[in-house]
């Protein structure tokens, strides 16, 4: 039997992992990180957040500039980090591009008594979506709101807009402390997963869901989001599942530092560069997707070291 979580005993996490993953991962300095990259995966490093941050914002614009009428295009995008938001609203103004056939992909969304929050929510990701990049491009340049897509509670007419002829040449992520991309958490440990987590091969079988939240996102999102106030953050969300995510001809995730750290930022690297897939670690499913990039921020990689506060 592999061992209780150290964070929340009836859930699987990271801390259920071998010793030897654990202590492989924590030795990886930032230049043995960027020598994992392999064919599939790509590992870069950005000097300045300022650096960092516009690239992210160019995924937005690169990807919405192949679109045309006929081969209509669209980028899955994330709340976490956020930075790049008003940065890709501001491009497509300056460069006046186009958006009318462009699409954009939601990734996640709370949900509260069965149901997903309303954009007046202060912590809602459409209203953020909106508020800090839709809203701001010029009425002239932006996409309809048909080809907006926020996923609901009931999933069907999100799932439906990833069949229904649009490319996703990008899907962006961040990465929570628990290791996961958009709110695709480690499963609980019950049922038949008390003893042993699901095969990679079931639960990359996961489309967008009503998820549980892990007890370490709630408590993140009150981090970054809530200024601490955990009884803010709703404990269940929309997610867009593996499913859609292999349906994205890249799969982009941005660690600026703030989201994970040290540690799980150099785990994840080391298990997808080493086809080490594991559900406990959402994240490493990544390992079997074609075309994977993690984008660091130089100054938020920190060490792994002991260290007395």
């Amino acid at each position: 039997m592999r061992k209780l979580s150290s964070i929340a005993p009836d859930w699987w996490d990271y801390t259920t992992l071998d010793a030897e993953i654990i202590r492989d991962a924590a030795t990886l300095t930032p230049q043995a990180m960027l020598r994992l990259s392999r064919p599939g995966f790509r590992v870069v490093f950005y000097d300045t957040l300022e650096d960092f941050y516009l690239a992210e914002a160019l995924e937005y614009v690169s990807a919405w500039r192949e679109s045309t009428a006929d081969n209509p295009v669209g980028i899955c995008g994330p709340i976490g980090p956020t930075e790049q938001l008003p940065l890709v609203a501001r491009i497509v103004n300056a460069l006046g591009v186009q958006l009318h056939s462009a699409h954009f992909w939601g990734m996640d969304e709370w949900v509260m008594n069965g149901r997903e929050v309303p954009v007046t929510h202060p912590l809602s990701f459409e209203k953020a979506d909106r508020e800090l990049c839709l809203s701001r491009i010029d009425r002239k340049l932006v996409m309809p709101d048909t080809n907006l897509h926020f996923p609901k509670a009931d999933t069907r007419v999100y799932c439906a807009s990833w069949h229904a002829g649009v490319r996703c040449a990008v899907m962006q992520g961040g990465q929570g402390d628990v290791k996961h991309w958009a709110f695709n958490d480690p499963p609980r440990r019950r049922g038949k997963f008390r003893d042993e987590p699901p095969s990679p091969a079931v639960f990359r079988q996961l489309a967008t869901r009503v998820v549980d939240l892990h007890p370490l996102t709630i408590a993140q999102n009150a981090r970054t989001s809530g200024g601490g106030n955990i009884s803010l953050v709703p404990t269940q969300a929309i997610s867009v599942g593996p499913v859609e995510t292999w349906q994205a001809e890249k799969v982009s995730i941005w660690h600026a530092g703030n989201h994970d750290n040290p540690f799980g930022q150099r785990l994840t690297t080391l298990m997808i560069a080493k086809h080490i897939a594991d559900p406990a670690v959402p994240m490493s499913l990544l390992a079997d997707h074609p075309n994977v990039q993690f984008n660091f921020y130089r100054g938020g990689l920190g060490t792994c070291a002991v260290e007395m506060h």
